[in-house]
């Protein structure tokens, strides 16, 4: 069980109540105006442990810092290849991944995330 940290709270809060898919920086910079004294260090530890507990979504771009979520609901993910910008896309229509796995496979399948790459609107203009 890990130790309650009023720190790690406020960065969980902190994304639960934004949509932008954040930086630890960004985080970070935002995080400090309610703890002043809070290090970049601490803010990337707490990223990481919330992340391994389930609590919140760390997405890898490819054009960029790791991006955070605090958004537990199912949905998918729009990557931007040029500026590593991240969208919610809440209309994809749910593909039935058990079916389409290999008959060959003799795991169980616990759950999936679904992560689709382009450029977006900004990068397009």
């Amino acid at each position: 069980m890990v130790k309650y940290s009023r720190q790690r709270e406020c960065i969980l809060n902190n994304l639960k109540n934004r949509s932008d898919h954040p930086t630890a920086d960004m985080v970070y910079e935002s995080v400090r105006m309610e703890q002043p004294n809070i290090s970049l260090g601490t803010v990337y530890r707490n990223l990481s442990l919330l992340a391994e507990n389930g609590q919140i979504l760390k997405i890898t771009t490819k054009a960029g810092p790791d991006r955070f979520d605090g958004c537990m609901e199912p949905h998918t993910h729009f990557i931007c290849n040029q500026c590593g910008n991240v969208l919610d896309l809440w209309d994809v229509p749910k593909m039935n991944v058990i079916e389409m796995t290999d008959p060959q496979f003799d795991g169980i399948i616990e759950g999936y995330e679904l992560q689709i790459f382009g450029k977006c609107g900004e990068c397009l203009q």
